[in-house]
């Protein structure tokens, strides 16, 4: 291994060294606890992004968020991996929020704007790129293109938010009246701030009758 690489490496046993040190130290028991079991309320489907992990943004502990992230934090019906934890989550794990965290600057939503080849990953881009069909009048009267951009972000965490609603996981942990609400969010990575997109749901009512299973 080459003196880069090993350095880079060697930063990561370094700090696991420093996390188990405060492990060890701490009094609390949070961490017996959570070697048993985990009770976390919110499921956060987020961009794989390095700049914004769940945790962080939240303010919250290890166990108290379970999270899936991807490219673009899309959310599709064909995505067996996603609709995994999904169903983990609403059904064992019985949490309250769902949360859909897209982030200004995403790289994932400013490549589905281009025409240019990025390899395999244009076509996971191509649902974003369907996020842009549905407000294409919009979009292409923007004339920044990072105000372009994020307005996409922003539209993109809507549209997934809906596709979540429509599985038949979300609809039927309603159906049995589990308190369950779905919610879209944008990260402001320079504030830190976590934005409400008002796109929330707690039942099918809003849904349209043909998503809306009986």
């Amino acid at each position: 291994m080459c003196n880069d690489l090993k350095h880079s490496f060697n930063k990561i046993i370094e700090g696991n060294n420093n996390w188990m040190e405060f492990v060890k130290n701490d009094t609390s028991g949070r961490f017996q606890q959570l070697s048993k079991e985990q009770h976390p309320e919110i499921l956060w489907i987020g961009c794989a992004d390095s700049r914004v992990p769940a945790n962080e943004i939240t303010g919250t502990k290890p166990g108290e968020v379970f999270v899936h992230r991807n490219i673009a934090n899309v959310c599709v019906h064909s995505d067996m991996n996603m609709l995994s934890v999904l169903d983990y989550a609403v059904n064992v794990l019985k949490v309250k929020h769902i949360i859909v965290a897209g982030h200004y600057g995403c790289g994932g939503v400013a490549a589905s704007l281009s025409r240019n080849q990025f390899g395999i990953i244009d076509n996971w881009l191509c649902h974003i790129k369907d996020v842009y069909r549905l407000h294409a009048a919009e979009i292409d009267a923007i004339e920044d293109l990072e105000c372009k951009t994020d307005r996409l972000v922003e539209l993109n965490v809507e549209e997934q938010v809906f596709n979540l609603c429509t599985t038949s996981i979300v609809q039927n942990a309603w159906k049995n009246n589990q308190p369950l609400a779905v919610h879209g969010m944008v990260i402001n990575i320079a504030s830190g701030e976590l934005i409400n997109q008002n796109c929330t749901f707690t039942s099918k009512e809003s849904l349209g009758k043909v998503f809306a299973y009986k």
